[in-house]
């Protein structure tokens, strides 16, 4: 979980619901880089 780091290793949220929301933006932020950096083949032939 290297990337963690640079949303900070700590959740912020004192309240469970708001731990529970910024955790879902974090992984939706991580799930959005990863896509972004996924090459996309295409057949030439």
């Amino acid at each position: 979980m290297r990337c963690l780091k640079a949303f900070g290793e700590r959740i912020a949220s004192r309240d469970p619901e708001r731990q529970t929301a910024e955790i879902h933006v974090r992984v939706a932020l991580m799930n959005r880089f990863n896509a972004l950096g996924t090459a996309v083949i295409e057949r030439v032939a």
